[in-house]
């Protein structure tokens, strides 16, 4: 019986120790699977035929979309009260005080995101306030981080990016 106990202890020992050896190769370079953030500034053109405004902003050549990735877009609203950025997630809608609605909405591909101004109005007597020189973030991330409820600092905080690093594009 002394000898099946220790026959036990000698396998389960030997089975369930781990092994070390050299050190496998390297990733593929280039390969990012954290996500990448941008900005763009934005200044909106007006289409009449289809009362909406639109820019397409392309995705720079460093950042390979891949067709699992998500695309979360952020506006930068008004600062808060200590100065602090706000971004907004889109979509956004913004309603008037006479009872007109404006939206920002996207879609994209893997190469580009097309931004729009929708509105239940003619959106040609929009304010230029809310056309020109916008800011917005394009996040690209792994479907796993893909959740509509993150905050751009969530975000930023848990794909570890420092807001100074984020490259603009005009």
């Amino acid at each position: 019986m002394k000898n099946i106990l220790l026959f036990l202890a000698l396998s389960s020992t030997i089975l369930f120790s781990s092994c070390q050896g050299d050190q496998g190769p390297p990733g593929e370079p280039g390969i990012n699977i954290y996500g990448k953030v941008f900005e763009a500034n934005v200044t909106f053109q007006y289409d009449a035929l289809n009362n909406l405004y639109s820019n397409l902003v392309t995705i720079p050549n460093s950042i390979e979309v891949y067709e699992s990735d998500v695309i979360l877009v952020y506006r930068l609203g008004v600062p808060a009260p200590n100065g602090d950025d706000v971004w907004e997630p889109i979509p956004q809608s913004i309603f008037f005080s006479n009872g007109n609605i404006m939206q920002y909405v996207f879609d994209h591909t893997f190469y580009d995101v097309k931004l729009y101004i929708d509105g239940n109005f003619n959106l040609s007597l929009l304010n230029r306030n809310y056309t020109d020189n916008q800011i917005f973030r394009i996040a690209i991330l792994p479907a796993e981080y893909g959740s509509a409820n993150l905050t751009m600092d969530d975000l930023l905080q848990g794909l570890q990016i420092n807001p100074t690093e984020i490259e603009t594009i005009d």
